[in-house]
């Protein structure tokens, strides 16, 4: 079972990221159970959301306290109990222009795969917004759903801006297969 929390801070859209990122699986035929938790003062506090995926039904009906991924979308975030859910093999994909060596030394022994999230977005189009930027790194970071998957969902789903979540989508994947193509090199 693969198991993603996804933070960020009420308005960045971590809960229309987990949403989205559910239909991708369940487009795929993975059996999704998707959730999120955040207060009543929604906007600019912290909101999670969990996704579980699997090729049979999900059972279970808790938190994620061990997470396989985690996507987030403010990096101020990755302390307390976020990384307390990671471990040793945990891929953590985050919103920031810093590079991959910095976050080594900042967070020694995490796995932790920047995307500059808010240069993407805005390059095509989008603004702030960097839901479609952040899911196509995770994606390529993880090794699933497949591109395309997330690009035909885009295309259904965008209620504005079509092509500009798919553009960045597209280059949030490539940011971060270039960063696997260095590392491996």
């Amino acid at each position: 079972m693969l198991q993603i929390i996804i933070q960020g801070r009420g308005g960045q859209g971590a809960q229309t990221a987990g949403n989205l990122l559910a239909k991708a699986y369940f487009n795929e035929g993975r059996q999704v159970q998707a959730f999120a938790s955040y207060g009543g003062a929604r906007r600019g506090t912290p909101v999670s959301s969990f996704l579980r995926v699997d090729d049979k039904p999900v059972r279970l009906r808790c938190d994620i306290e061990r997470a396989d991924a985690i996507l987030c979308f403010d990096a101020s975030l990755l302390q307390g109990a976020l990384l307390a859910a990671a471990h040793a093999q945990t891929l953590i994909v985050v919103n920031s222009a810093r590079s991959p060596a910095e976050f080594r030394t900042a967070l020694p022994g995490y796995r932790v795969v920047p995307v500059d999230g808010l240069a993407i977005s805005r390059q095509a189009g989008l603004g702030r917004i960097v839901n479609s930027a952040l899911l196509g790194g995770l994606a390529r970071a993880v090794g699933d759903p497949p591109l395309e998957v997330l690009e035909r969902l885009l295309q259904a789903e965008s209620p504005k801006l079509r092509d500009e979540n798919v553009a960045a989508c597209i280059a949030g994947y490539r940011a971060v297969e270039a960063q696997l193509t260095e590392a491996a090199a």
